[in-house]
């Protein structure tokens, strides 16, 4: 598996990240549910005209997606460019029970949809907690540095 296979698998997997956007003065993150669409090389999330990240994106376009399993001790942080639109058919398709949290339907004329087109990933993909604890324990006891798994930068483009 390549490397940007796997940055595409994992933030697939994880599928919440944090969206952190700049609004000219701060740098502004929250969570938000991922629709990860490799074939279209983009991620995308459905947003809400009320907030302020549509006109913070529309004004900066450049984001970063921070994914992480802590369980697994999986991560990834993508950075990349950022649109809003109003696209009804792509609402439409990414509309399921997760957004019925948000909103009545699909038709909600506040619903927006960010998408994201990767630039460039970075990924950290270790052996998992317990195995992580074993290997920073054997590496305090003996002064080596622990092999806490695999860690790449990647191009997206």
């Amino acid at each position: 598996m390549g490397d940007s296979d796997r940055v595409w698998e994992l933030m697939k997997r994880i599928s919440i990240c944090m969206l952190a956007s700049w609004d000219g003065r701060e740098l502004h993150a929250r969570p938000m549910g991922a629709y990860v669409r490799r074939e279209e090389n983009a991620i995308y999330f459905l947003s809400d005209a009320r907030r302020h990240k549509d006109d913070e994106i529309r004004q900066y376009a450049k984001v970063c997606l921070a994914f992480a399993d802590t369980s697994g001790q999986d991560y990834v942080s993508l950075s990349g460019h950022a649109e809003v639109s109003s696209d009804r058919g792509k609402i439409r398709e990414l509309w399921g029970t997760p957004a019925k949290a948000w909103w009545d339907s699909p038709d909600d004329p506040n619903i927006r949809v960010l998408k994201v087109t990767p630039a460039e990933a970075e990924y950290w993909d270790a052996p998992g907690k317990t195995m992580a604890t074993i290997k920073m324990a054997a590496a305090a006891m003996t002064g080596h540095r622990p092999d806490m798994g695999e860690n790449r930068k990647v191009g997206m483009r």
